[in-house]
């Protein structure tokens, strides 16, 4: 009985020496921080230019330790509708957007604003002053208004010109546009043959040269385009014909266009600044979620002309030295 009652009182002393032995295990590790979230909703991936301003966007948000994630609409608005839903849903902080229309995306936008999440547009412009926390965007039409006065200067004052415009319920569409027939609707002796939209699309605009040489033969002279997708899809339809004599004209600053201008095989493009106006969105999104908000409603970057002559100072969607800044207003 004793001897029961001498073990029964070491079990306990004999449990906890044990126990003393045993090595502790790691101690649990803290969850990683979870970065915040921006979106970058692109109206197209379809064309480079597009490809280099939403990943800018994105590594520059990335930079600024953002977890960014690019969204593309497709040049649909109901896609675009469900990228933000998804995106409010997902808990973004700020939203760096590049719109599929200029009427048609108010909407979004406005939910946005309405859940608190702010929206900064890239390069495309709303049709409201009081939805995007603010707009950054290139000088459209004072950029073919140079455009415009190089057209003259290369073709003269007399001949005719075809014009392939982009997609018509976006702004920069009749931007580029009225600035171009600013200058050239000024010299009587230059005749437009015909105008025709292409979306922006490369694909559509070969379609379209192509009609346009049927129907108009040796009479066109130049082509004045929208953008430099569809300047590369009047070049092959130009290429094809053999039709090295019409003198085109884009607008972008795409980089395969700017080795063509350098070649002298397109006459000229306007050179946009994808990279600076998506450096310049992301950096407006942090400030605003670090407590900024006094933002102007709409900041200007300018486009440059690039000819033959001044081809050299450009590439990679760009000036080759250093991007030129933004200018608000």
């Amino acid at each position: 009985m004793n001897r029961l009652i001498c073990l029964l009182c070491l079990s306990p002393l004999l449990t906890l020496a044990a126990g003393g032995c045993t090595k502790p295990g790691p101690a649990p590790t803290a969850p990683a921080s979870v970065k915040p979230k921006v979106a970058v909703i692109i109206s197209t991936l379809n064309n480079p230019w597009f490809v280099v301003l939403g990943e800018t966007a994105k590594a520059r948000a990335e930079e600024l330790g953002y977890d960014a994630t690019i969204f593309n609409s497709e040049n649909d608005t109901a896609k675009e509708a469900s990228h933000f839903e998804n995106v409010l849903a997902g808990g973004s902080q700020a939203i760096l957007f590049n719109a599929t229309d200029s009427d048609g995306s108010i909407a979004n936008v406005r939910k946005a604003k309405a859940a608190g999440v702010p929206v900064f547009c890239i390069d495309r412009e709303i049709n409201a002053t009081d939805a995007a926390a603010a707009q950054i965007l290139s000088d459209n039409h004072g950029g073919c208004v140079a455009l415009g006065q190089y057209f003259i200067e290369t073709v003269g004052e007399q001949g005719n010109y075809v014009e392939i415009m982009g997609y018509l319920g976006d702004n920069n569409t009749h931007n580029r546009s009225k600035g171009f027939h600013e200058v050239v609707d000024n010299y009587p002796g230059v005749k437009m043959l015909s105008q025709q939209a292409a979306d922006f699309d490369r694909a559509k605009a070969l379609e379209v040269m192509e009609t346009l040489l049927q129907k108009h033969g040796a009479a066109i002279n130049a082509v004045f385009c929208g953008n430099d997708a569809m300047a590369m899809g009047a070049y092959q339809a130009l290429a094809a014909a053999g039709r090295d004599d019409v003198k085109l004209f884009g607008f972008d600053g795409a980089d395969e266009v700017v080795k063509l201008v350098a070649a002298r095989k397109i006459a000229a493009t306007g050179m946009q600044f994808p990279k600076t106006m998506a450096r310049q969105a992301a950096e407006y999104a942090d400030e605003w979620i670090k407590g900024k908000r006094d933002f102007p409603q709409k900041v200007p970057v300018a486009v440059e002309v690039v000819t033959p002559e001044t081809v050299g100072q450009y590439g990679d969607y760009g000036a080759k030295e250093e991007e030129r800044a933004p200018t608000a207003q």
